[in-house]
């Protein structure tokens, strides 16, 4: 029912970058520790840089446990689950890092964005994931949906942030630069938006 892959790559590499959602899941070390799981969207937010990596805009948002998990351990689990066409969900275990705007990599994996303006989502960090198992699984249990759209919502509420209301936005949030469980988060204040 299920296959293991070496890399992403053909028909894999296809289903990941044409699904118009998926899911991040970290956890910290700690036994008592809170599991996140997040759903992500936005068409062209995600990128496969090569047949190891990919790479995710980490956007705007009222808390960071991805980033503070990551920043701990590194740990992450990517799911993409087929709501139209043939039946199929695809993981992929890895290593991740959040990369923040004052990174030197930032102007060049900027780059593998081209369809996501990010100046109006308030993006904070670039989220690299080296996969080390990569698996499919039949997702006969996953039901049709249609996709119609994304949500303007999200650009409509961030484009009108700058550098420095969007650092106090995240200050004023308890669960950005602390992580539900005290970990560190986003480092604050907000590096500037490098200028390409």
């Amino acid at each position: 029912m299920g296959k293991t892959y070496e890399r992403i790559d053909g028909r894999l590499r296809t289903f990941i970058e044409g699904q118009p959602m998926f899911f991040t899941a970290t956890a910290p070390l700690a036994a008592d520790g809170t599991v996140n799981l997040s759903p992500k969207g936005l068409r062209g937010c995600l990128a496969v840089l090569d047949e190891h990596t990919l790479a995710y805009l980490d956007f705007a948002g009222s808390n960071a446990e991805t980033i503070a998990h990551l920043r701990e351990n590194g740990r992450i689990t990517l799911m993409w689950c087929a709501f139209s066409g043939p039946p199929n969900i695809v993981r992929v275990h890895g290593r991740g890092e959040p990369v923040f705007r004052d990174d030197p990599r930032w102007t060049d994996l900027i780059g593998h964005f081209p369809d996501i303006d990010p100046s109006v989502h308030g993006l904070r960090a670039i989220i690299l994931v080296r996969a080390e198992l990569i698996r499919d699984t039949c997702g006969y249990a996953v039901p049709l949906m249609t996709y119609d759209a994304d949500r303007d919502l999200h650009g409509r509420r961030f484009a009108r942030e700058d550098d420095a209301s969007l650092s106090a936005y995240f200050a004023g949030k308890p669960h950005v630069a602390t992580s539900i469980d005290g970990l560190p988060g986003l480092p604050l204040p907000l590096p500037p938006t490098p200028t390409h």
